[in-house]
Parts: C-alpha cells; structure tokens; sequence
C-alpha cells in the first residue's frame, strides 16, 4: 500500500507498514483515551450542574480543572496514539508517556478537594 496519501504523512511516510492488530489495537487505546475524556468532560459539566454543599467558586473552578483535564487528555491521547504508531513502523521502542500519571494526580486532587469542602462545611 502507498502510505504517501496517509494522513498525517509524518507518522505514516517513514517505515514499514505493522501488523494491522497493532495498528488497531494502538487506535483501541487511543479509543479508550478519547472515552475517558468525554468522561471528564461530562463530570466537570456535571459537578458544575448539581446542587453541593460546597462554595459556587470552588465547584467552578473543579470543574473547568476537570474540563480542561478532558481537553489535555483528548489533545495527548492523539498524540500518543501518534508517536506509538510512528515507533511500529520504525521498529523501536513504544514510547512513554506521563499521560496517565497526570490525569490519575489531578483525578485524586479534585477528589480530595470536594471530599474535605463537604465535610467541612456539613
């Protein structure tokens, strides 16, 4: 298959084509990412959208810090799935990523945050 039409031609011009269960297990988890931001999106709305017994400010900011955290994760997760394709095609080592240490850091900041604000003010 030519790759010179493939977009974007910077993963795809180099190399020799992978195995397609590779390739499509690499877009799987790029899937994966893509429903974990839309999760993220969807909480930061809906913490913004229920009534807690937290400050109005403090719900807002957790939530644009989860939105903006959806918005990070959708823009790495293409970059990851990138960067993993380009690497098969050029049989070297899949690189790595901070991804999911990011997210896993914020998740558990924003957890903290809204458990100590209800129990502080209950």
């Amino acid at each position: 298959m030519s790759t010179s039409k493939r977009w974007p031609g910077w993963v795809f011009d180099g190399g020799e084509d992978p195995d397609y269960r590779f390739s499509l297990a690499n877009e799987r988890t790029f899937l994966a990412w893509i429903r974990t931001s839309l999760a993220l999106l969807a909480g930061g709305v809906g913490l913004d959208a229920i009534t807690l017994s937290i400050p109005d400010g403090a719900k807002r900011v957790l939530s644009c810090v989860l939105i903006v955290l959806g918005i990070v994760c959708a823009a790495a997760s293409w970059a990851r799935w990138a960067a993993a394709e380009r690497a098969m095609r050029h049989a070297s080592s899949l690189p790595s990523s901070r991804l999911s240490a990011l997210l896993a850091g914020v998740l558990i900041a924003c957890a903290l945050v809204v458990l100590v604000l209800v129990l502080v003010v209950v």
